[in-house]
């Protein structure tokens, strides 16, 4: 193996890996996307090689070798151009494996957690991953505090958020509303009330962010909304005076998946600088929502050889620039031809929701499928409960966790009830006051209890729908 960087010896046979991104490819627990994109390790015995010359790796080679070239990749400046050597100096003479075994000690806390983010880059984040069980991602990421705020405050300790996701497939305003109420009165929407247009134009995303706002200024209710379209569509859509409060947009890890999407990070940049423009944050002043998800690269043949978390893990480093208010992995929506079965799912989100928490970012995550994968819905309530437990800053919220747009699995009103109440969690305490205030709860506390009838404010509402 003439070629090879990195070598181990397991008794008369030498395994080789050329370069680092070989190495941490091949490290990579099994999924699909990896065998389909060739990178994957070839047995078992060599993944646990890989992952065994990983952990020996020191820290400070993520800085020195380059997995997508510094001149040919906007994402790579980013990465190497931000990074906080000061923030980096406690584990810089760390290994991988030491890296691991700090993270999970007791001296390390929320605290010394933050302090290091700035100086920890993607690729070291995803390493040390490959190298730590689920309980271990589940452990360190619940030590990871991340708070953001705009109306709602988003990643409090013993709070889980939700996104309410009212989408209809003909964007029908009576099935919206419907879907809505539905998720106010189970406590959903504290995160954001976001809607996927199925019309995907400027004036349908306008049309929608108007009736959002005619109803968050109604009922005074302390969320956001966001019309997840192209970044392009909210710009033109604020600079007619739509009232915007988010910017979405779904973002990679290199900067050929992020031109596929039709961006860079000059227009992200704009983008924010107009929202943030229009001063519509009540708490705060996060303006951005971003949506990542393992596959998308290599689905658009822009991975530069790159095993999937990895690059999933660089989109952090995207995210992580714009000060965002949510991000989250949308883990199982691109298929199983990325993420096979609810095993492959589950360790994806795990691994997703840890690497965004110790880069410093407000993780949530969609937890799903789609109906083809080798996958169901007692997979997703392993998922979801494992993700309350590690701290995840929100999760979706969508009527009967079937989304009748988008044509997918997820979780819903009831899934995000039972996780609070299971996990004693609590809604953002904004959102949590005005629940109670509007009697859809009725008292403070874990247990939730929801009015036996439908909130005074809410039965006009309810006759208009019938």
């Amino acid at each position: 193996m003439p070629n090879a960087t990195y070598r181990h010896t397991v008794g008369s046979r030498t395994y080789g890996f050329r370069d680092l991104k070989d190495l941490l490819a091949k490290a990579t627990p099994l999924r699909s996307g990896d065998v389909l994109a060739g990178v994957a390790a070839h047995s078992a015995e060599e993944r646990v090689v890989a992952q065994m010359v990983l952990a020996a790796l020191p820290l400070p080679t993520f800085l020195n070798e380059a997995l997508v070239p510094y001149e040919d990749d906007e994402v790579t400046r980013l990465i190497l151009d931000s990074h906080d050597a000061a923030a980096f100096a406690p584990i810089r003479h760390l290994t991988v494996g030491d890296f691991r075994n700090w993270l999970l000690g007791d001296a390390v806390d929320s605290a010394t957690l933050a302090a290091i983010a700035p100086g920890i880059t993607p690729e070291m984040a995803a390493a040390v991953s490959k190298i730590m069980r689920n309980q271990d991602l589940i452990l360190v990421a619940k030590k990871c505090r991340v708070v953001t705020a705009f109306r709602s405050t988003i990643g409090l300790a013993g709070r889980m958020a939700t996104r309410l996701q009212p989408n209809h497939p003909t964007d029908d305003t009576t099935g919206i509303a419907a879907s809505l109420l539905d998720g106010l009165l189970y406590g959903s929407g504290d995160a954001v009330i976001g809607i996927n247009p199925a019309t995907d134009n400027v004036a349908q995303v306008a049309r929608l962010v108007h009736m959002m706002d005619d109803i968050i200024r109604h009922y005074a209710i302390p969320t956001q909304s966001c019309v997840l379209t192209h970044v392009t569509n909210t710009l033109q859509a604020i600079e007619r005076g739509a009232p915007v409060d988010l910017v979405f947009q779904s973002i990679g890890g290199t900067e050929a998946t992020n031109r596929s999407f039709g961006l860079n990070l000059a227009l992200l940049a704009e983008a924010r600088a107009a929202a943030l423009s229009l001063q519509r944050g009540t708490v705060g002043d996060n303006v951005m929502y971003f949506e990542t998800g393992q596959g998308s690269a290599l689905s658009a043949n822009a991975h530069h050889g790159m095993d999937q978390q990895t690059c999933e893990t660089r989109a952090y480093a995207v995210a992580r620039a714009f000060k965002p208010l949510l991000v989250n992995t949308v883990v199982g929506f691109i298929g199983p031809e990325y993420l096979f079965d609810g095993k492959q799912i589950i360790r994806a989100g795990l691994e997703d929701h840890f690497c965004a928490k110790l880069l410093g970012l407000p993780m949530g995550c969609d937890v799903c499928y789609t109906n083809h994968a080798e996958a169901d819905q007692n997979d997703m309530d392993v998922l979801l409960t494992l993700l309350g437990a590690a701290g995840c800053s929100f999760v979706m919220g969508i009527p009967g966790s079937d989304d009748i747009m988008l044509n997918y699995q997820t979780t819903s009103f009831h899934d995000a009830l039972y996780a609070r109440r299971v996990l004693g969690l609590r809604p953002a305490p904004e959102f949590e006051a005005w629940l109670q205030r509007m009697q859809i709860f009725s008292e403070a506390g874990a247990d939730f209890a929801l009015h036996a009838a439908v909130p005074p404010a809410f039965q006009k509402a309810l006759l208009q729908l019938a």
